[in-house]
């Protein structure tokens, strides 16, 4: 008797999507925007649990940080090749590598025993995002059509980026109260089989025209460069300045960087195209995302270790105590396009950055026994306030020169800086809070107090990177109010990504010039991490 109805069900589902049919559209953008929501609550979701991890796998403070620079560190260095690779290959294969190895990686990282085999997953998830999520947007634009569907694929991609980057910290804190910190990478595992399997079957495929190579040694060097460098900077707290513990990684990963820039002046198909930066607007957006980025990214960091270990929260009342400030770089970026044609997109960026400088400047001044409103809240608002209003216009300055060709690949450059800008940051500032706190305990137990001054040096830290990106930005950034077509289409999601449409809007002002963005430079822009 239970036998028809099956297979009634089934002969109905193969009516719906035969084999060998095109899939619908809404399915497709569905399996996208799964896995782009994967990658972006991946990144936010860890940083409730970071306590939790630390006391349970007896990691060091100055180790917890590599939690976070693990995944941003690969993230953003193969972030490029992975929208290379997608071109190359087919879009479909490369979201589907990309998936599979960021739900293994999750696997291992949720079964973790010791603290170097939960780093080593988190750096194989980076990996896996950076395959992937150049795929996600892509998949989208090549599946709608140009217009005002595509628009609204585009928005809906963005949406559930900023829904992913928002709930995180909320998703996280109710996983580690209710489960353990294990479930912020195990949750991955079953949503990322449900995806794969539907994707195998339903995703299509398209790739680019051209058959230029992968930039693979590119990639790997910066990379690797980057993570030395973070591991020098991250020695300095325990050996100094001089010791060869600190000097030898730190001569490596600046020889490591600058091997890379000479493999890219060299290579016939560089990852990064250093020509790209004799543009002023390229250049100096490109420079001002990385210093903003520096500070920006560790915000999270330093206010969830404040709220758990320094105010006594659970994982679960500091996720909710940062929503908030999800919401405000939401609120932010979605400001920004409105005031760039009346105050210039440059002016806009140096307005963002001062209001998040005042933020952390706020912010340095908690206390041991800091009270929500006026030491999280209020100033954490301002801060991600700040973020959201300067990413929009940063970005759209950068792709305000570039060719049609080009822009895609330029989007693709101003969210590596960020990352590139954040990863860095984060150890440097970790290494001077862990300093600060040190000094402070003299050798004793570690008290609230003596955490709360780190945390604080680090956010004035934070706040003189700003003010010193707003000089550089009044000094270099270029200055018009022409129409172009980027600004419309450019926005920032929650965790401060930018996306830039490929079509572009006819007549938006704020920019000298521009040009469309995605599609087929294979660097659409990704998510990167709180």
């Amino acid at each position: 008797m239970t036998t028809m109805p099956r297979a009634a069900d089934v002969s109905r589902i193969s009516r719906l999507f035969p084999r060998g049919a095109a899939p619908p559209t809404w399915l497709v953008v569905a399996l996208a925007c799964a896995g782009q929501f994967l990658v972006v609550l991946d990144v936010s979701v860890v940083n409730v649990a970071l306590p939790s991890m630390r006391s349970d796998l007896g990691m060091s403070a100055s180790g917890l940080q590599w939690v976070v620079n693990a995944y941003a560190i690969a993230f953003a260095g193969f972030m490029l090749l992975g929208g290379r690779a997608g071109d190359l290959y087919g879009r479909k294969r490369m979201f589907l590598v990309g998936l599979a190895l960021f739900t293994l990686a999750s696997l291992c990282g949720g079964l973790a025993q010791d603290g170097w085999q939960l780093l080593l997953a988190r750096a194989v998830q980076g990996l896996g995002a950076a395959v992937l999520a150049p795929s996600t947007l892509t998949i989208v634009t090549s599946a709608v059509a140009e217009g005002a569907a595509r628009a609204r694929a585009i928005a809906t991609w963005t949406a559930v980026g900023a829904g992913g980057g928002a709930a995180g910290g909320l998703v996280g804190g109710v996983l580690v109260d209710t489960l353990s910190w294990r479930w912020v990478l195990l949750i991955n595992v079953p949503v990322g089989a449900v995806v794969l399997l539907s994707s195998l079957r339903r995703l299509p495929e398209s790739r680019a025209g051209d058959r230029r190579r992968l930039d693979l040694p590119g990639a790997v060097l910066v990379t690797a460069g980057l993570g030395v460098l973070a591991y020098g900077i991250s020695q300095t707290e325990a050996e100094g300045w001089t010791a060869a513990a600190t000097l030898v990684p730190l001569a490596a990963g600046l020889a490591l960087i600058a091997l890379f820039l000479v493999v890219e002046a060299r290579t016939a198909a560089p990852l990064m195209p250093l020509g790209l930066f004799r543009a002023r607007a390229v250049s100096s957006a490109n420079a001002a995302m990385f210093l903003s980025g520096s500070a920006m990214f560790c915000m999270w960091f330093f206010m969830t270790l404040y709220a758990q270990n320094v105010l006594g929260y659970t994982p679960l009342e500091a996720g909710l105590a940062l929503v908030p400030s999800s919401l405000a770089v939401l609120l932010g970026s979605k400001s920004a396009p409105r005031f760039m044609p009346v105050l210039g997109a440059r002016n806009v960026a140096v307005l963002g950055t001062l209001l998040a400088a005042v933020g952390f400047g706020w912010q340095s001044l908690m206390t041991a026994r800091g009270d929500y409103l006026t030491e999280i809240m209020f100033p954490g608002i301002l801060m991600m306030l700040g973020a959201g209003l300067t990413a929009t216009p940063l970005a759209a300055l950068a792709t305000s020169r570039a060719a049609p060709g080009e822009a895609g690949l330029v989007s693709g450059l101003i969210n590596t800086s960020r990352t590139m800008g954040g990863s860095l940051g984060l150890a440097v500032m970790s290494t001077i809070a862990a300093a600060r706190t040190a000094r402070v305990s003299g050798g004793g137990a570690v008290t609230p107090g003596a955490l709360t001054e780190g945390y604080a040096l680090a956010f004035r830290t934070g706040a003189g990177v700003l003010l010193g990106g707003v000089v550089l930005m009044v000094v270099w950034l270029p200055w018009g109010k022409g129409a172009g077509p980027a600004v419309a289409r450019v926005s920032t999601s929650a965790d401060g990504e930018v996306v830039v449409d490929a079509e572009g809007a006819e007549g938006a002002e704020g920019v000298e010039s521009a040009g469309p963005a995605v599609a087929s430079d294979g660097a659409a822009s990704t998510s990167l991490e709180k």
